[in-house]
């Protein structure tokens, strides 16, 4: 039984990677070293986003983002569910198996580089935008759109942003009676490593725009 249902699986995952090479989703996402960067990473994509959400977002990926570059494929259920499970797969292995795109000697030596490439490569850039500017969808949530993230400096001492980011955050839905937010930010410290997040944490606090002569008063 357990055997079959783990051939089973494998199974599943290789038909979604069939589908995800079909439809030519490595000309913008990439997956470890391989595709594309016009699109957010998606190596860890299973691990920071439900297969709910993933469900929804294939479906009509403008209709839950309306300037989105990703195009709705009119996939057919199969096709959509195949994808799912392939993508809920990838949990980030491909970094922890071979060396992390952040662990370069340069980037060693420089917290801050590090930081904006873990920010890029595990896919907060995915929920965040580039430079953490916010503006991204979420549903039930007062806004309706995640945080940016510019001013995060502002709001949070740096152990206080490491341990949010360690321990993950589920925001409060803005009505109780509706269905809760789909998108979250996930327990990091599942994953990433501590000098990783202090080098995120690094990152996040060089977004704060420089203080005017007006602020300094």
């Amino acid at each position: 039984m357990g055997c079959g249902q783990k051939e089973s699986q494998e199974i599943k995952i290789a038909k979604g990677k069939a589908q995800f090479v079909g439809y030519g989703c490595t000309t913008c996402h990439r997956i470890g070293k391989e595709g594309g960067a016009l699109g957010p990473d998606l190596t860890t994509i299973g691990f920071r986003k439900s297969p709910e959400w993933l469900d929804l977002w294939l479906k009509n990926p403008p209709e839950w983002k309306k300037n989105t570059l990703m195009p709705n494929f009119y996939l057919k259920d199969q096709a959509r569910k195949d994808l799912v499970d392939y993508l809920s797969s990838l949990k980030g292995n491909l970094f922890r198996k071979g060396e992390a795109p952040w662990n370069t000697r340069e980037l060693l030596q420089d917290p801050v580089k590090r930081g904006e490439t873990i920010f890029l490569r595990v896919g907060c850039v995915g929920c965040h935008g580039h430079s953490g500017k916010g503006g991204y969808p979420n549903n039930n949530v007062v806004g309706n759109q995640i945080p940016s993230l510019k001013l995060v400096a502002d709001g949070f001492s740096k152990e206080e942003l490491k341990n949010k980011i360690f321990k993950g955050s589920k925001p409060v839905p803005a009505n109780s009676s509706k269905e809760a937010p789909y998108i979250y930010m996930p327990s990091w410290g599942e994953y990433l490593k501590e000098d990783e997040i202090d080098a995120l944490v690094e990152y996040l606090y060089s977004l704060r725009p420089p203080v005017s002569a007006e602020e300094s008063w």
